[in-house]
């Protein structure tokens, strides 16, 4: 199992992928928002996306665990 991690803190702005979903290293997976910029968040590994930990509005900082890939 691999976690694809916040790396820094921000408001998760849009979840781009759904449970279920084959994801390829280096596809964007979630969009933070952060000082009024949208930073993309890319998984670091091929998988499946297994569980979605954040909802679109979400404050995370950085290292939180934004979804689970198997």
């Amino acid at each position: 199992m691999k976690q694809v991690v916040a790396t820094m803190a921000g408001n998760v702005w849009k979840i781009v992928v759904t449970v279920g979903e084959q994801v390829e290293e280096g596809q964007d997976v979630v969009i933070l928002e952060s000082m009024k910029m949208e930073i993309p968040i890319a998984a670091e590994a091929s998988g499946t996306v297994q569980e979605i930990h954040v909802q679109e509005g979400d404050f995370v900082n950085e290292g939180d665990v934004l979804l689970t890939l198997e």
